[in-house]
């Protein structure tokens, strides 16, 4: 994120460490050393997910990600919207200059995925087949508008948008796999899944390795690098104790974010 940002969601999260919880910020050190640290753990390929709190942030959020992306070589452009008169045209020129990745952080911003606002949005993303983050689970509290029911009316209207739900809808797991299901182009990420931190707050449910086997080609890897409270290899550790084999985790690790994140471009 630019750092000004990121400061704050530090300071936020400093705040958690003061209610208890014990949010330690792993990587919290300069761009050029948390970059560092990426390529030292044999990351090939990422992307900078950012996302806005207000009205009048995301147009400049997805010009940064793309400055960004120009300069640093493992970075996918990626782009971001709110419900805003202009979402759709300035998603429409991000596309156009090879955005490949969105986020849509539904808990922070405080905004209705279904508003009219954000129609032509998901009308897009779905037609590009370009991926779109979205944080809609009830996790780590709920909002107005968080919970995958409320998102599953977006996916009814545009069924073919990909679509990846961030903590797999933590803390509804299996709600999650049931979009999954449902969705021929809904994926999740691993963001915090299965870790100690999050088995404390939000446990797996038991037949989850039963339940991934079969979907291994529609699970991704997420990090939430690098605001994380614990090293980032303790998120691949999670994953690799799921049982999935070889060629599932390559398919996690590797080869389903390959294949969203067009590394082949």
């Amino acid at each position: 994120m630019p750092q000004n940002v990121l400061d704050k969601v530090w300071a936020y999260f400093d705040r958690v460490r003061e209610s208890g919880v014990d949010w330690f910020i792993q990587y919290r050190t300069d761009e050029n050393a948390r970059l560092t640290a990426l390529r030292e753990l044999g990351v090939v390929a990422f992307a900078p997910l950012v996302y806005p709190h207000k009205p009048g942030m995301a147009e400049w959020l997805s010009s940064w990600a793309a400055d960004f992306a120009a300069r640093v070589p493992e970075a996918v452009p990626t782009g971001t919207f709110y419900p805003e008169p202009g979402a759709e045209a300035y998603v429409r020129k991000a596309l156009e200059a090879g955005a490949r990745c969105f986020k849509s952080h539904v808990q922070v911003g405080a905004f209705d995925p279904r508003d009219a606002l954000l129609d032509g949005v998901w009308g897009l993303l779905a037609e590009a087949g370009v991926p779109v983050v979205v944080h809609c689970g009830d996790g780590p509290y709920p909002g107005e508008f968080t919970g995958l029911a409320v998102f599953e009316e977006v996916l009814r209207r545009h069924p073919r948008l990909t679509a990846v739900l961030a903590h797999a809808g933590m803390p509804d797991y299996a709600g999650a796999l049931d979009l999954v299901e449902r969705y021929r182009n809904v994926h999740v990420d691993t963001t915090m899944v299965g870790t100690p931190f999050s088995e404390r707050l939000a446990p797996l449910p038991h037949d989850w390795r039963q339940r991934i086997a079969g979907l291994a080609d529609r699970v991704v890897l997420g990090s939430d690098f690098p605001n994380i409270p614990y090293p980032y290899e303790v998120q691949v550790d999670a994953v690799r104790s799921w049982g999935l084999g070889a060629a599932g985790e390559q398919a996690v690790l590797h080869d389903n974010g390959a294949r969203l994140l067009q590394l082949s471009r």
